[in-house]
């Protein structure tokens, strides 16, 4: 299954605030009607539901996400938590999380089209795997901090989580730690997640 590239104002109003695939919320009256419309739900239904919100609002496939569970589930420690570090940790995240970028799409295009360095190099896999010390840049040219500039002149300024520091006057950000779950700006029951694919296999 392809990645998601359909409207996604559509798919906010089936599934709540989506913030990494698009910065517009749904409004509540939308979500009652909704609530009313579709009645009661079935477990399988909410557990796909919690699914497909991390789906979209990743910008995952679903092997992409079937692949992050089964490494979630390997490591020690709760395999929910460990889902949402490692999703949290991808390149094309941290830069939607820096601010750099005002949705996760717009944060895979800048690194597919080599706006981006780690650590002095340029990284072109939105999938990468940032680590804590990790220095994130912008390319030192006029397009790239043309780019970049617009979208942290029109976004929101919301709280940095506290595993990130942004130097917007040097374009440039670093990781600092692993992310703690309570600063996933996503509301989501993980562990319904890991118990939909469970149920899967």
């Amino acid at each position: 299954m392809s990645r998601y590239r359909g409207p996604r104002f559509k798919k906010i109003r089936r599934l709540g605030a989506l913030p990494g695939l698009t910065n517009k919320n749904p409004k509540a009256e939308n979500d009652l009607r909704n609530q009313l419309r579709l009645g009661k739900k079935s477990q399988y239904r909410i557990r796909l539901e919690e699914k497909q919100k991390l789906r979209f609002h990743y910008g995952l496939t679903e092997q992409q996400l079937l692949k992050y569970v089964h490494i979630a589930g390997k490591a020690k420690g709760s395999t929910g938590q460990v889902l949402l570090q490692l999703l949290e940790m991808r390149l094309d995240n941290i830069i939607f999380r820096l601010g750099i970028a005002s949705t996760i799409p717009q944060a895979r295009q800048l690194v597919n089209h080599r706006h981006i360095l780690v650590n002095g190099g340029i990284v072109n896999i939105p999938s990468y795997r940032c680590k804590p010390r990790d220095i994130i840049t912008v390319r030192d040219e006029q397009k790239s901090k043309s780019m970049v500039q617009n979208y942290l002149d029109s976004s929101s300024h919301e709280e940095l989580p506290k595993h990130l520091t942004l130097h917007p006057f040097q374009y440039k950000g670093s990781v600092n730690e692993i992310l703690d779950s309570k600063w996933v700006n996503l509301k989501i029951n993980e562990l319904l997640v890991v118990e939909y694919y469970s149920r899967q296999t």
